[in-house]
């Protein structure tokens, strides 16, 4: 018997994991063009409909408002149908209600009703489509490997925002601003037409065997398992106040009125100021490794929290001139920390639920942390036209030193170094 141990096998690249790198393609491709839809959509509403900060934070609000109020029977559902399937279905029908808007502009029929429908239709599918795609990772990679497919979809992400809104600020400079948003139109077919490459399919087997129960009683389970667990818990009430503040929420309903109406930035520099700010998205994903190996899992996660608010202060001082400086940095350190956060709090979410339940636990995490962000835009939006945008964003400041609390108060996540193994 040959005494020297067996070398294990080493593991190949994600980057050479055909199905991986297939979904990464696809979710490149479709956060680019909703980054430039994100960045167009404000525009569009003060520049060719003379939009008022209400109807700003209106329209940020409504593509987020159906992870309030579907997100809870979409997990259930997700639980039981073919995740791949779903994410090409809802991918396609973005595809076509995104593009009855540059067709309500040719015709002379875009309006701010109209715009809000369209956003909701659209937020609708996407609710599917964000628990579907974490749901669905799992299950592309080996359960090793999906911290580094987190950090690579992530990048994904990042390029996103570092390209997104430069792009469209370009555009918006030559091209007639809803047909901006054709572009968008043409990532989610790619996007759609790429999942549809992937050749996994996930084991009929295992969901035949799963009995189907009463809607409530599954959503029921899902809440249960995501509000009694201290971990989960900690990270939906952490997440779920930076969606209300931060980008997303009341932040995203200001800074277009604050950028265009009070500095008096054109729509291209705002495309350039968010472009160099958002190279702090790339940025956290790229050091995010060596962060943890520093500070630990847990203190990163507390870190990283406070990063991804704090600088609404660095927002709320800038002037003209020096101040479109302020905003790229206050952008740039707080997409860092939502990088970082992201990463890692999306990865241990999945590390610690069984796979029966991770559309479930998506979705109950979605319904939380994402349900803040339809209120937050929509309050924000009001609040900037009551008090005055500056106002309200210092106020927003000052609640940012509040978030990582939850975190700081539960101690599984307080002294966690690594992150726990994984569930089966």
């Amino acid at each position: 018997m040959d005494s020297k141990a067996t070398p294990a096998p080493a593991r190949k690249s994600l980057w050479r994991h055909r199905d991986f790198t297939l979904l990464w393609a696809a979710q490149t491709a479709s956060q680019i063009g909703s980054q430039i839809t994100f960045f167009a959509i404000p525009v569009i509403a003060l520049t060719v409909l003379n939009a008022s900060t209400t109807q700003v934070g209106l329209l940020a609000a409504a593509e987020t408002l159906p992870f309030l109020l579907v997100s809870l029977p979409a997990g259930v559902w997700v639980d039981r149908w073919d995740r791949r399937r779903t994410l090409i279905f809802t991918d396609l029908g973005r595809m076509a209600v995104l593009a009855i808007l540059p067709l309500a502009f040719v015709f002379d029929m875009l309006s701010i009703p109209l715009m809000l429908v369209v956003g909701l239709l659209v937020g609708v599918q996407t609710v599917f489509f964000e628990i579907a795609d974490q749901a669905f990772l799992p299950s592309v990679v080996e359960t090793e490997d999906i911290p580094a497919g987190n950090a690579r979809l992530e990048v994904s992400r990042s390029i996103a925002y570092l390209g997104g809104p430069s792009v469209g600020g370009l555009l918006l400079q030559v091209v007639l601003a809803p047909l901006v948003l054709l572009i968008n139109v043409g990532s989610f077919l790619l996007s759609a037409v790429l999942i549809g490459r992937i050749s996994y399919r996930p084991a009929a087997a295992a969901k035949a065997e799963a009995p189907r129960r009463k809607m409530l009683t599954e959503i029921g389970e899902g809440l249960r398992f995501v509000f009694g667990n201290r971990t989960l818990r900690a990270i939906a009430m952490c997440t779920g106040s930076m969606n209300l503040i931060g980008l997303g929420g009341a932040l995203t309903a200001l800074l277009t009125v604050f950028a265009l109406n009070d500095l008096d930035l054109t729509p291209g520099a705002l495309g350039l100021i968010l472009t160099l700010g958002n190279a702090g998205a790339l940025l956290g994903a790229v050091v995010n490794g060596w962060v943890i190996k520093r500070l630990g899992l847990g203190r990163t996660l507390i870190a990283a929290a406070l990063l991804a608010t704090l600088p609404i202060m660095l927002v709320a001082a800038a002037g003209r001139g020096a101040g479109a400086l302020l905003i790229s940095v206050a952008i740039g350190t707080m997409l860092a920390g939502i990088s970082v956060y992201n990463i890692n709090q999306i990865s241990l979410r999945q590390a610690i639920t069984p796979t029966e339940l991770q559309g479930r636990m998506n979705a109950s995490m979605r319904f939380a942390v994402w349900g803040t962000l339809p209120l937050g835009a929509a309050i924000g939006g009001l609040l900037g036209d009551v008090f005055g945008v500056r106002p309200v964003l210092w106020v927003l400041g000052g609640l940012a030193l509040l978030v990582c609390l939850p975190l700081l108060l539960t101690r599984e996540i307080r002294t966690l170094r690594t992150g726990p193994r994984p569930q089966e």
